[in-house]
């Protein structure tokens, strides 16, 4: 009897890693802020797949989160061998723009968390013959992203971070990976407020969040450094280091920018 515990798995590509952790029979220890959603996916995957499926609602972002993150889960240490670090999100718009409190909550929850939630978990893993980590950062962590600044700035450290801690782990028994996902169909755009014409350019290369779980899941248990789902994305991480950082930020803040809304953009992106 194996447990995986899995942040950010109310929907979306949580949920979509947990689904795929439940088909192999691991019981699901999820996390989430949002508690009707994670409420109706633990049901769905407790039935569809008949494993135990803990929840626990909370926001990642509060200063004593660790701590009660691990006090709910400590009676499932004895068989916690998958911890999934997959919470995170994003704000579309001109850092001078957004509120520096909601940019301080992304910090928090992309990186704080991330680091903390790890560090909590590294001692339970170590005590598998094979045990499995597996931090979730973003094809935006290959380049510098205007208008998503700060959330692709956290996923370079969660790339960078996950590398070096795989490194320093690699003579232990602890496998571990960072996922960086692209444009997938999830909730994702609206949480960054992100405008009708970001979301039409991602909606060409959206990948479905199942997709995403299954490569996640399957390149996890496979050992891969790096999980990049898709050839576009795969080419997305890529390209960029053979082109002047200068052209490549045009490139994206020309995606990113938000723009004037006319009326009938409004109405089709609503």
């Amino acid at each position: 009897m194996s447990y995986a515990l899995v942040t950010g798995a109310a929907k979306g590509i949580g949920k979509a890693i947990a689904a795929r952790l439940a088909e192999k029979n691991y019981h699901l220890l999820l996390v989430d802020i949002d508690a009707d959603n994670l409420r109706e996916t633990a049901t769905e995957l407790a039935a569809q797949y008949h494993v135990n499926v803990h929840t626990l609602h909370q926001d990642l972002s509060h200063p004593d989160v660790l701590q009660q993150v691990l006090a709910w889960s400590t009676p499932y240490h004895d068989h916690l061998t998958v911890v999934v670090n997959n919470a995170g999100y994003g704000l579309n718009g001109a850092f001078e723009t957004l509120s520096l409190t909601e940019q301080f909550n992304v910090i928090d929850v992309n990186i704080k968390a991330q680091v903390g939630l790890s560090y909590a978990y590294i001692p339970v893993l170590r005590q598998f013959p094979k045990a499995y980590l597996l931090n979730v950062a973003s094809t935006t962590a290959y380049q510098t992203v205007p208008y998503l600044n700060i959330y692709a700035s956290t996923k370079a450290f969660a790339l960078s971070f996950t590398r070096g801690l795989r490194h320093e782990l690699r003579h232990s028994t602890i496998s571990v990976s960072a996922l960086s996902p692209g444009s997938t169909d999830t909730d994702f755009v609206n949480r960054a407020r992100m405008g009708s014409h970001t979301r039409s350019i991602a909606n060409r290369f959206n990948m479905t969040a199942a997709s995403v779980g299954k490569i996640a899941v399957d390149g996890l248990f496979k050992g891969k450094a790096e999980i990049i789902p898709g050839f576009t994305n795969k080419l997305n991480a890529w390209l960029p280091k053979f082109f002047p950082k200068a052209f490549v930020e045009r490139i994206a803040g020309n995606i990113y920018e938000p723009k004037e809304e006319t009326p009938a953009a409004v109405l089709s992106a609503s």
